[in-house]
């Protein structure tokens, strides 16, 4: 009977065991190390392959997800204030901007632009501002460089950035932001700026055929520092100058964008070495900056892991923002130091089941929307707004949501002897047709309610934008009970009628009229949305027949002018109303100068306020002309203004400070996460299900017992 019950107590401490073991490790799914689990660190993901991490190349939200948070351009993004307001980064102050003639004399602020040779833009960095840790700042005590100098053999066992010993630092200086332009500038690293910077910038475009002529082996380091541009001009350490052609405030932008952040010498001349470039030790796996954070591991296939610069010279939350951002808990943490999080690790996420379950069970501390976990997410409210579902309130999870600064319409061609041109019965069709095509309906059918819909050029968060009963296209809409409301279609077959186009028939020739809608969209997942387009414009008795073609095809129609209705977005190259208004400026018709105002509008009054608008500086001044430039685009209706897109994101409440900013790619900084939240939300949420093992262990038992039962009677009667 000793072989039979040891052969028990074996089976029931294996049984204790598995129970204890599940017990003390509770979350066997659990994707990251156990000692992690209350570390400041924040969880996301990514699904695009960052392939350019060097910041004269990169140029897309992929990369500028990671660079971002490295590198220091002079100016960033206020990160709570909206409309988008720029304030110094690495700067010290906003820069200084200074007019000049051509012999050189310096021009007063209000000056007509067409006075202006050039301008000149001042800038003074911060002093103290050190790089992170790196080999190519590395000297020995003699003052020499450890890595300047490698040869093919101190390379043999150099496989990542690691296996150098020594690193060091040095401080930011004025020489490494005009180190960068002139790095723009050169013709072998193929920067996407290159050419609209040879437009602006003074000797920009001469700068490269001087690299040429300096440039006797191809494969050889050039000391940039060594060849001068004539737009750029170290002043001192700390201060530096940018020269630009004529008036271009819009260049104040670019100067918060990585293109414009440091590179240091001694970074470029290290990564130029031979054989480097072959180990992928480069700035595209590591980039060297002053930034918040640095990247710590490269893999691209797995994760990215970005870790606190230790050598970060400090920034601190803001202290002012919007007055809802009190009543959020957004300024919480006003004035404390930067960044909150030790760590960033994000993971490659390429479906999008795996990433929401991951989401859910509390692995990712913020997820976007998909359209397959939309509804298991969010649903409309009795206000027809968007808010969290009972399963989402119950694990504290919110919601965050921000209108892109972004614009889709629907175009005219002002060209078109039927739908364009400036007489009142061309004006009044389209206007007409602006009411009847209705966007409120388009986004809650298509868009799952992520949009809203557009009352002007100027999308929400840029200067001019207004809210209110002020800020709606009051040929479109009414404004009733604090709301705006779209006009009835008996307002628009009024309008139809005043057309002399009563019922959908041209009084003036008696056929009926028929107008044509040119697009790129065909086949079957497309088909819901152009019969919803032609339901639209039926509503008001006019046949429209779809023209689907091929995109080379499309734009050729629009080169040539021969269409009439067609549909298109843009997104905001920054925040101010001059990237909208010149769709709409007459000298950027693309009949006359190939420009990007593909309906061909021309108004004269418009073209003069755009004129006078776009070199001005946001204020009151401006605003006034901006809505007067309103106004026009309005009641001339080139457009229909169709709707500014929407985004959804959930993170869960231990995710701080949470708050859209999209223009604004450095935000991580902000961000603060409640570790021991996060661990007891986890721990609750995945307990593992153990029922179905216990069960198999007893069903295992009840089998096993009697064959071992059989087995010793077998031998037992043997033995006898």
């Amino acid at each position: 009977m000793a072989g039979r019950h040891s052969f028990r107590n074996l089976l029931l401490i294996s049984l204790v065991g598995l129970i204890l073991y599940g017990c003390e490790n509770s979350q066997w799914n659990n994707p990251y190390r156990d000692r992690d689990q209350h570390k400041d660190i924040i969880y996301t993901s990514f699904k695009e392959r960052p392939k350019e991490l060097d910041p004269v190349k990169s140029y897309n939200a992929a990369e500028y997800e990671f660079i971002a948070q490295i590198y220091e351009p002079p100016l960033q993004y206020h990160f709570l204030k909206r409309p988008y307001e720029l304030i110094p980064l690495a700067a010290s102050k906003m820069p200084a901007r200074t007019f000049y003639d051509d012999a050189g004399n310096q021009l007063s602020h209000d000056v007509d632009p067409s006075s202006v040779s050039y301008t000149i833009y001042d800038i003074e960095i911060q002093k103290g501002i050190k790089y992170q840790p790196h080999p190519s700042f590395a000297k020995d005590s003699q003052g020499v460089y450890y890595y300047h100098s490698l040869t093919e053999d101190d390379l043999d066992d150099v496989n990542i950035l690691a296996d150098f010993e020594y690193q060091s630092s040095r401080e930011l200086t004025a020489e490494d932001y005009v180190y960068q332009i002139k790095r723009l500038a050169h013709p072998n690293l193929h920067s996407p700026l290159a050419g609209l910077l040879g437009n602006y910038i003074v000797g920009f475009s001469e700068y490269r055929e001087k690299v040429l002529d300096a440039i006797e082996d191809q494969d050889a380091w050039l000391d940039l520092r060594d060849v001068s541009m004539q737009g750029v001009k170290v002043i001192d350490s700390h201060h530096f100058s940018i020269r630009v052609k004529g008036v271009y405030p819009q260049f104040i932008y670019w100067l918060n964008m990585p293109f414009f952040a440091p590179v240091p010498w001694e970074a470029d001349k290290f990564y130029s070495q031979p054989r480097m470039k072959e180990r992928n030790i480069s700035f595209d796996w590591y980039p060297v900056g002053t930034g918040p954070y640095m990247l710590t591991e490269n893999n691209p296939n797995l994760r990215m892991v970005l870790d606190k610069n230790p050598n970060f010279h400090g920034e601190k939350y803001p202290s002012v923002g919007e007055p809802e951002d009190y009543a959020l808990g957004l300024l919480d943490d006003a004035g404390k130091e930067l960044p909150f999080a030790d760590r960033i690790v994000f993971s490659l996420e390429k479906e999008s089941i795996p990433y929401w379950n991951k989401f859910l069970q509390g692995y990712y501390d913020t997820s976007g929307i998909s359209s397959d976990s939309f509804d298991q997410s969010v649903e409309l409210n009795f206000q027809g707004e968007f808010g969290l579902t009972d399963g989402m309130k119950k694990r504290d999870i919110d919601l965050a949501s921000a209108v892109a600064t972004s614009l889709y319409y629907l175009g005219f061609n002002m060209g078109d002897p039927v739908i364009g041109g400036d007489s009142q019965r061309a004006r009044l069709l389209r206007r007409a047709i602006s009411i009847a095509v209705d966007y409120d309906e388009f986004i809650s059918i298509f868009q799952n309610g992520r949009g809203v819909p557009a009352q002007g050029p100027i999308p929400p968060g840029i200067f001019g934008n207004e809210n209110g009963e002020m800020g709606i296209n009051p040929y479109v809409y009414h404004w009733e009970n604090g709301r705006p409301v779209r006009k009835s279609i008996l307002e628009a077959k009024k309008l139809m009628q005043q057309a002399r186009y009563q019922n959908g028939v041209d009084q003036d020739t008696g056929k009926p009229l028929v107008l044509y809608f040119d697009t790129v969209s065909r086949g079957a997942d497309t088909k819901a949305l152009l019969n919803w387009m032609v339901k639209q414009f039926a509503k008001i008795d006019i046949q429209l027949v779809i023209r689907g073609s091929d995109g080379n095809r499309f734009f050729d129609k629009l080169d040539k002018g021969t269409f009439q209705i067609y549909q298109l977005g843009w997104n905001a190259d920054y925040p101010d109303p001059e990237n909208f208004f010149f769709l709409l400026y007459g000298p950027n018709s693309i009949a006359i100068s190939g420009g990007q105002n593909y309906s061909n509008y021309q108004n004269s009054e418009f073209d003069r306020l755009f004129d006078v608008m776009k070199n001005m500086e946001n204020g009151l001044e401006r605003l006034k002309l901006i809505r007067q430039m309103n106004e026009i685009v309005r009641a001339d209706a080139p457009w229909i203004f169709a709707f500014n897109p929407k985004s959804y994101s959930l993170y869960h409440d231990w995710y701080k400070n949470v708050k859209p900013n999209l223009m604004a790619n450095n935000t991580m900084k902000y961000k603060r996460v409640d570790p021991l939240l996060r661990a007891q939300s986890r721990e609750k949420w995945n307990q593992p299900i153990l029922w179905p093992i216990y069960l198999l262990l007893v069903v295992l038992v009840l089998t096993i017992i009697p064959a071992a039962r059989g087995f010793y009677q077998r031998e037992k009667a043997k033995g006898v």
